[in-house]
């Protein structure tokens, strides 16, 4: 006989494959016209104006373009693997363009050159995003120069999971490649007016943008989703405008990065040397090194001109609050970013000479109108990490002396306040264990630019009981998990009737049902539905044989570009609806790994070189994503920085860099949205897989954070099961990992404490979805 329920009852979407509409009069809300909408503003939101001299941008009405680089067809919307979304179409910069023909004319013989090159390309196997410039045919470059004195360069670049980027011979990540250079001196010298548009995923060169006069105007457009070439001509005639603000520190040179060296040294290892000075902390406190930089931190223009005024800054010993008007000054009506900064005392500890405390995106504000921003944030939050003891081991401290506050519109562009906190005496913050230290990093990097040895660790990495005891209880009666939903039975009483094998079973990962990247759970004895997983973070992705389209939203470096936490959590929600549509439960993002080196090749999935923007957007897309019930899985916890060798490479790198810069994005979006689920990364820390990390999983994430939800693994690690049971990692993905916890257990290597600890939480879980 089967089990009948209510037919409104929970998990129907886990248990039956038909997809019900949710959008209005039962049409579909998948890849809806809303969503793609909310994609291409979100495009414009996060789009960075580099250069705009004489206000060559927007283009007026009229305006004839020729418009040059493959790019402006082979337009890149996401990366590939599991950030890459499977999409109705994509519209192409040139497409977005034709769009817009009552305000400007195309020279259609050029952009359709550049299609059949694209085309014949691809047919010819040749990859979307990988291709060479063609050599432009003289009758072509002669007919584009006689139509019109504005050209448009379109740059792209390439990137995906499972590999890193190459700037080295023929494959340019971030230098341009010969074949760009030779394109763009032709441009340069047939054209009055010159637009350069970058589609591209993460950081590259710049300085040939900033340093020649004859480009007028610049913009890195990201990689913008669905609509992303639509987006582009908004902006391009006016019909919008880019507002965003540089997540990430733009150097003149690859070598530039302090953390390039490290990145190419070894395919096993990476040594984070640079310790905490990683992006703009490098650049603005090592001596001299401001020098590379061609475009800071949160940098970015608009198509009007704003004013900050009436700046106040108090604090009331726990708090600082800061206020501020901006006005926009000039004749069109635009969006500002305020950035409020603080500056540390020099003292014992090697500081970063400013840090990102708060920011806040105004709205639209009308030409000669004013807007009021205010802001917060704890006094605790500027607190840095002793892991050597130069105040108190192992502690968060605030050393005395006095901390300045700088409120401006990017790292370079701020105004210090009247206001300041002096401190008489060090304040001890928080004092924590000593978690997940260096066995073998030799240096690491101070603030006066040398370096400082490190004392390897001595001691074993530390294991935790577990703090939950359970005992098999075997029922007469089976307790369904429908019972202990509607309050008839307690979840200990469910958990006791099962056996340690039947524990074991809902520890591993269980076959994908149709759309799913893999379901958890699958139980059916006890009526423990398959919970369906499915990836991110730049939308919903899903099998693409199974004919279903879903948006594709700009990529998250993009979203942060925007500096808007509301557009993100809009974007939350909306790919919490489609989650929803298509029976999904748990969405795999967010992605919020720190952006160390350009050439780390999932760079376009995660959000900024800083800690703060990266913890805040992250916690903005939860939140929307579990409004609508669907749990979300902030990943790759931690210090998932390179692609290569991924499985097995080693993150070398001090405890106060880990808390201060790798975690803390993370311990952000942990306490400020409550994610119900986090993937903890292939990788390993000082040695050991994250997975099986019980210094991280317990004692920082669980312990420390109060983290009270699931962790994944990351699909087929190559971490031992029953080591991660015993360090935290409740599920093991994807299918096919049953029976790897048998003969651990038999041999007396885990506890049914420790499988039933597991097993609460991933119950847990499943009880809180729909």
């Amino acid at each position: 006989m089967s089990y009948i329920h209510n037919p409104e009852e929970k998990w129907m979407r886990a248990r039956f494959t038909p997809v019900v509409p949710l959008g209005d009069n039962r049409s579909a809300i998948t890849g809806c016209d809303r969503h793609i909408e909310l994609a291409r503003k979100a495009a414009c939101e996060g789009s960075v104006l580099l250069k705009n001299n004489n206000n060559l941008l927007p283009l007026k009405k009229g305006t004839k373009v020729a418009i040059f680089g493959k790019a402006q067809i082979d337009y890149i919307k996401g990366g590939s693997g599991s950030g890459g979304v499977h999409t109705a179409y994509v519209r192409n910069i040139y497409e977005g363009l034709k769009m817009k023909n009552k305000v400007v004319d195309v020279f259609d013989s050029l952009s359709l050159f550049y299609t059949d090159y694209v085309v014949n390309a691809l047919k010819n196997g040749e990859k979307s995003g990988m291709l060479k410039e063609p050599d432009i045919p003289e009758h072509l470059l002669n007919g584009a120069s006689q139509f019109t004195d504005t050209a448009i360069i379109t740059i792209c670049r390439f990137s995906g999971e499972g590999f890193d980027r190459q700037n080295n011979g023929n494959s340019k990540y971030f230098d341009l490649e010969e074949k760009e250079k030779h394109m763009i001196d032709i441009v340069l010298s047939r054209f009055k007016n010159v637009i350069v548009l970058l589609n591209v995923g993460s950081d590259i060169s710049t300085s040939w943008i900033k340093d020649d006069p004859r480009i007028s105007s610049a913009i890195v457009l990201w990689q913008g989703g669905t609509e992303g070439g639509l987006a582009a001509a908004d902006m391009l005639v006016g019909d919008d405008a880019p507002s965003g603000k540089l997540p990430d520190t733009f150097a003149k040179n690859l070598k530039d990065y302090p953390t390039t060296e490290s990145f190419l040294e070894s395919d096993d290892y990476v040594k984070y040397t640079e310790d905490i000075f990683v992006g703009y902390r490098y650049f603005e406190t090592i001596p001299n090194k401001n020098e590379c930089v061609v475009y800071p931190f949160g940098y970015g223009l608009t198509y009007t001109t704003f004013e900050l005024t009436d700046i106040i800054v108090l604090g009331n010993g726990k708090k600082v609050f800061v206020s501020v008007d901006v006005k926009n000054t000039g004749n069109r009506s635009g969006k500002e970013v305020v950035q409020v900064y603080y500056a540390p005392p020099k003292g014992k500890m090697s500081k970063e000479a400013i840090a990102l405390i708060a920011f806040q995106k105004t709205p639209e504000i009308l030409p000669g109108k004013t807007t009021s921003i205010t802001l917060s944030f704890n006094v605790e939050d500027m607190a840095s990490y002793d892991d050597i003891g130069d105040i108190v081991k192992n502690a968060f401290v605030l050393e005395k002396g006095e901390y300045k506050f700088y409120i401006g519109t990017s790292v370079r562009d701020l105004v210090c306040s009247d206001y300041s906190i002096t401190l008489s005496n060090d304040v001890i913050v928080k004092k924590t264990e000593s978690y997940c230290s260096p066995t073998r990093l030799d240096k690491r990097l101070t603030s006066d630019g040398t370096y400082k040895t490190v004392i390897p660790r001595s001691k074993d990495i530390k294991t935790f009981p577990p703090d939950y005891q359970n005992e098999y209880k075997p029922t007469d009666k089976v307790i369904h998990l429908y019972d202990v939903d509607e309050g008839n039975a307690t979840i200990d009483e469910f958990i006791s009737q099962m056996s340690d094998e039947e524990l074991m079973v809902i520890l591993a990962g269980k076959p994908e049902t149709s759309v799913s990247a893999g379901t958890i759970g699958g139980l059916f004895k006890y009526r423990i539905m398959q919970i369906a997983t499915a990836d991110g973070p730049s939308g919903l992705r899903l099998h693409w044989q199974r004919g279903v389209r879903p948006t594709a939203f700009p990529v998250p470096t993009a979203v942060a570009s925007s500096w808007n936490r509301e557009i993100a959590e809009q974007i939350g929600k909306a790919i919490a609806l489609e989650c929803k549509e298509n029976n999904i439960q748990v969405w795999l993002g967010p992605a919020l790994n720190i952006h160390r080196n350009p050439l780390c090749g999932r760079n376009f999935e995660y959000y900024s070189e800083d800690p703060l923007i990266s913890g805040k957007m992250a916690a903005s897309y939860v939140i929307g994503l579990q409004s609508q019930r669907v749990a979300a899985t902030p990943k790759h916890f931690a210090a998932n920085n390179k692609e290569t060798n991924r499985y097995e490479s080693d993150s070398i790198l001090s405890e106060r860099a880990l808390r201060e810069i790798y975690l803390k994005g993370f311990e952000i979006c942990v306490k400020e949205s409550f994610p119900k689920t986090i993937m903890s990364s292939y990788n390993r820390i000082n040695g050991i897989h994250t997975s099986e990390n019980a210094e991280l999983l317990t004692g920082i994430l669980r312990k420390e954070w109060g983290f009270e939800g699931m962790v994944s693994s990351d699909w087929e690690n190559t971490a031992e099961h029953y080591k991660e049971v015993k360090a935290g990692n409740d599920v093991k993905m994807p299918y096919g990992q049953e029976g790897l916890l048998i003969d651990p257990y038999k041999k007396g290597l885990i506890t049914r404490n420790e499988l039933a600890s597991c097993a609460r939480r991933v119950l847990e879980m499943i009880l809180w979805v729909e």
